[in-house]
């Protein structure tokens, strides 16, 4: 058993790199959440691109932005931290000005707008989890993490209303939109530079190599493919049933996304730090059995037809939220607690990949299975899902950094703040 860890603001502030980092992270949210949701929007609607032409350059965009977390883990992996959170902001609010100097019908300037978006996007959760990771230790880092998730969630919730309703604007407003994004990510990226927080770099020890926790995190990173599914289920899968099958409303969808965030930006934090009492390796298996209930408990809820089928599939995404809450609270920690300071950049690199690729084909076979019904979409998710949570459970750790530890207990210190790089 472990301490808990406190959760008072001052401390979750101090942990998760200071007041003016927080303030960033914010920022940042707001940014992307204004944003994200309409640049297919603004290509089509704005630059009068085709819809096939606008999907292809944004899919490519991410394509390109997670060929680039090699490079990413091997920058933070020679102590860089808040230097790099500050280059995935920055490279947005470049993306942000290509798209506004784009001239209507050229796809090309849109595509590299679109590239440079999606390194950032890609680039940004394993410098975030990094920094975090410098500053605090043990189950403070795991309450930080927590927080920075749910404040993220609460700035895209935010940006997402505010750009909903300049829809209403037409063109201009969706413009005007785009540049107070791209002016978002320059505030955010001074903010983040201003921390000025440098690791001291690590040796690598002489029988692991420079690749060492990559055996130990194999299973770890194809059960994160398949656990990732779920944070795509509420935006895809749901809305799909909900309005194909089950021929319900559309304010239905909404208010199972509107329930999932508000949900996850209040619990995230208060369950991570219940399920702290617990090893990451538990929780994150434990996780996994909650998803595949809630997506045993949407096969029952669709049985049930038009009707009662709709509240049903909504309560039964509360469950699927709270699996995803647990996932996302402990599968960053774990790997930042099985991972030695000299490789911690690539291994969550690795991760930020497994998570990037997941997020990419979840779409894809979610629409591929649900025509052949609930029992093949849910009953494979299930299946999928249990044997990830069963191969996290049974790996081992066996790395020089998980030696002689109690499972759930203090891991090696992350790499030190280089002296005279405090966090201000």
């Amino acid at each position: 058993m472990t301490t808990t860890t406190r959760t008072r603001p001052r401390a979750l502030v101090r942990a998760s790199g200071g007041p003016r980092y927080a303030v960033a992270l914010a920022v940042d949210a707001l940014g992307t959440g204004l944003l994200r949701p309409f640049l297919l929007l603004y290509g089509v609607t704005v630059l009068r691109l085709s819809a096939p032409a606008t999907g292809i350059a944004m899919t490519a965009g991410i394509v390109v932005g997670l060929a680039c977390m090699p490079a990413v883990g091997r920058w933070l992996d020679r102590g860089a931290r808040s230097t790099v959170v500050a280059a995935s902001m920055l490279v947005r609010a470049l993306g942000v000005a290509l798209l506004l100097a784009t001239p209507a019908g050229h796809v090309w300037p849109f595509a590299a707008a679109a590239l440079f978006l999606g390194l950032g996007n890609q680039a940004w959760p394993a410098a975030h989890a990094a920094l975090v990771a410098t500053v605090a230790h043990g189950r403070e880092r795991d309450a930080a993490l927590a927080a920075g998730r749910a404040l993220r969630n609460a700035g895209l919730g935010v940006g997402a209303l505010l750009a909903t309703a300049c829809l209403a604007g037409g063109t201009g407003a969706l413009r005007s939109l785009a540049a107070f994004t791209g002016l978002a990510y320059l505030a955010a990226a001074a903010l983040a530079w201003s921390v000025r927080l440098h690791a001291r770099t690590a040796a690598a020890p002489a029988e692991g190599g420079a690749d060492g926790p990559a055996p130990r995190m194999r299973a770890l990173l194809a059960a994160n493919v398949v656990y990732v599914f779920c944070l795509n289920v509420p935006e895809i899968a749901l809305p799909l049933i909900l309005v194909t099958q089950l021929h319900a409303s559309p304010v239905w969808s909404a208010a199972v996304f509107v329930a999932n965030t508000v949900l996850v930006v209040t619990l995230q934090v208060p369950v991570t730090v219940l399920m702290s009492r617990f090893s990451r390796r538990t929780v994150l298996a434990l996780g996994g059995v909650v998803l595949a209930a809630s997506y045993l408990g949407f096969l029952a809820a669709t049985s049930l037809g038009p009707g009662w089928g709709a509240p049903a599939v909504a309560a039964v995404s509360v469950v699927c939220t709270l699996g995803e809450i647990i996932y996302a609270g402990s599968a960053t920690a774990l790997v930042t607690a099985l991972a030695p300071p000299h490789v911690l950049g690539r291994a969550l690199a690795r991760f930020e990949l497994s998570t990037g690729f997941g997020l990419a084909v979840s779409p894809a076979v979610i629409t591929a299975l649900a025509p052949h019904g609930p029992a093949a979409l849910w009953g494979s998710l299930t299946a999928a899902t249990l044997l990830s949570a069963s191969a996290v459970a049974t790996e081992k750790d066996r790395g020089p950094a998980q030696r002689s530890l109690p499972p759930g207990g203090p891991e090696p210190v992350s790499p030190a703040v280089a002296p005279g790089d405090r966090v201000r």
